[in-house]
């Protein structure tokens, strides 16, 4: 029996380079470059960063889509870049995904019991007979809230946040250890967006499915993690509890992201972190602290020596020279 302390999934000095072409030349994109952190069973790891951070490489990695160059990934303590044949496809369904967009990644010519039951094509083991799927299509749609007779509908058919829905389910047929969740809710209206959410948290509570869950909405991850990793240009520069990373920011790039949220809060506003500059690119990262050329802390070391990763004994990690110690002081520093 696993060891339930553990971690599921153990990743490690993970990189991954893209080769650009422009024209003659021939560049490296750095989409990983030394990325590491742990997922550990019926837990939810938000991923946040801006856009081109390297999250969507992340999960692609995670789901075997992308090999990566260099680093370890552990699943249960095994490789599974290592696995061959009938080992590999077992692995991969223990790995699914819930995409961003419930119009487009749905079959419209396939009816919704179709969809869900599609897995079981390549995984042909789990379930025999026709009757058999059948049974098991109408199990999954009760258990993320439409109706068994919602089987025979097409995706048109369907609201978004019921799409949704339905790729959940389709996610679930193969009874995954781990389901990546890119954007999940982030084409939903509010009110449906709830509902999605409250969906994932009961299905985690009942199934004990850990969740890698990838957004730009501050707001969700809130309310969905169990733990953050914020990343920057390839890297994870903040992890750490849901709280410590969003009520004691360690890195100067987490609290500018944590300040532009949108806030009721007078204090909030008038302490908003404005950073100035453009992201550098992914092709032509900055020496030293990637960040440094946005951050307000920067200093001469920022420019020549890559940032230490200072973690306290909770666990809490941020890859910084000037690690920010308090809050709001440290907020007050950057006006």
């Amino acid at each position: 029996m696993p060891d339930a302390s553990a971690p599921l999934v153990q990743v490690e000095g993970l990189t991954k380079r893209f080769t650009v072409r422009s024209g003659r030349r021939t560049r490296q994109l750095r989409a990983l470059d030394g990325v590491g952190f742990a997922l550990r069973r019926g837990e939810t790891l938000g991923l946040v960063g801006e856009s081109g951070c390297g999250k969507s490489t992340l999960a692609r990695t995670l789901l075997m889509l992308e090999r990566p160059d260099g680093g370890t990934v552990r699943f249960d303590g095994t490789d599974p870049f290592a696995l061959r044949g009938k080992e590999l496809l077992d692995f991969r369904r223990r790995v699914q995904m819930v995409f961003q967009d419930p119009y487009d990644s749905l079959n419209a010519r396939m009816t919704a019991g179709e969809i869900i039951a599609e897995p079981w094509r390549t995984h042909r083991g789990m379930y025999a007979t026709s009757r058999d799927r059948a049974a098991r299509v109408r199990e999954l749609l009760h258990l993320v809230g439409l109706r068994p007779s919602d089987a025979e509908r097409h995706p048109q058919e369907f609201s978004g946040g019921q799409r949704q829905r339905i790729g959940i389910a389709r996610a679930l047929a193969l009874a995954p250890d781990v389901v990546v969740c890119d954007e999940p809710v982030s084409a939903l209206d509010l009110s449906v967006q709830a509902q999605v959410l409250n969906l994932l948290a009961e299905l985690q509570r009942e199934l004990g499915v850990s969740y890698v869950f990838i957004s730009h909405d501050l707001s969700v991850v809130r309310h969905v993690a169990d733990r953050v990793a914020v990343m920057y240009l390839g890297r994870i520069v903040e992890s750490g509890t849901t709280e410590q990373v969003f009520d004691r920011p360690r890195h100067p790039y987490t609290a500018a992201l944590l300040s532009a949220a949108p806030s009721l809060d007078r204090s909030a506003r008038a302490n908003r972190v404005v950073l100035e500059g453009e992201i550098p690119s992914p092709l032509e990262p900055p020496s030293g602290c990637r960040f440094r050329s946005r951050c307000w802390k920067a200093t001469d070391v920022c420019a020549v020596e890559a940032p230490p990763l200072h973690r306290d004994g909770s666990g809490h990690g941020a890859e910084c020279h000037h690690p920010l110690v308090a809050e709001p002081e440290a907020l007050a520093e950057a006006r």
